[in-house]
């Protein structure tokens, strides 16, 4: 099933953060920020097949959700998410998917 976990606020710290998905998500696996002022920036790889996308971050996204489906979270999908400054995380990662890729980003905290 999915679940939610949610960063701590960023504040510079250089603290790395890294999720693999061990058996393919039946519900969403969300990763967000703590609050309505931080921000996910950086772009994460998602594939079917050997070609796939690389999606990139919006300016205000803070919001990554992996469906098992088409944003990813099927086994072997994996991000990393790094402190990098106050208000800011950068993410990287690679999401196993299937069906025709979808953007996992979103500004969902309020």
């Amino acid at each position: 099933a999915g679940t939610t976990i949610t960063l701590p606020a960023a504040t510079g710290t250089g603290n790395r953060y890294r999720f693999v998905v061990g058996t393919t998500l039946t519900g969403d696996g969300i990763i967000q920020v703590a609050n309505a002022t931080d921000i996910i920036q950086g772009a994460l790889a998602l594939s079917t097949d050997i070609a796939g996308v690389t999606i990139s971050a919006g300016t205000s996204d803070d919001t990554i959700t992996m469906n098992g489906t088409t944003k990813g979270g099927l086994i072997g999908s994996f991000i990393e998410i790094v402190d990098i400054a106050a208000g800011v995380f950068v993410c990287t990662g690679a999401l196993v998917s299937s069906g025709t890729e979808a953007d996992p980003f979103s500004a969902a905290v309020s």
